[in-house]
């Protein structure tokens, strides 16, 4: 399935915009997009921590993916 990942913050920096069409089997769970993701953008990896968001909602990591789900990656966030 072709899907749309959107990226904040640092994400955007790594995936080179705001964001990425990739293409990804039918039923990929949230930790096979996060190895994915890895996979493609190795320098994810050193976030230690991101989250994944599906339909604005933070996903854990068996929900499975599908084609018209809004996809999103949250870098930690710092501030005061």
């Amino acid at each position: 399935m072709k899907t749309t990942i959107l990226a904040f913050g640092i994400a955007k920096e790594i995936f080179g915009g705001s964001k990425k069409e990739l293409e990804l089997k039918d039923g990929i769970t949230v930790r096979e997009l996060k190895n994915e993701l890895e996979s493609f953008f190795p320098a994810i990896k050193k976030l230690h921590t991101y989250l994944i968001a599906v339909n604005d909602d933070c996903a854990e990591d068996d929900l499975i993916l599908g084609a018209n789900d809004e996809i999103a990656i949250i870098p930690p966030v710092s501030g005061g």
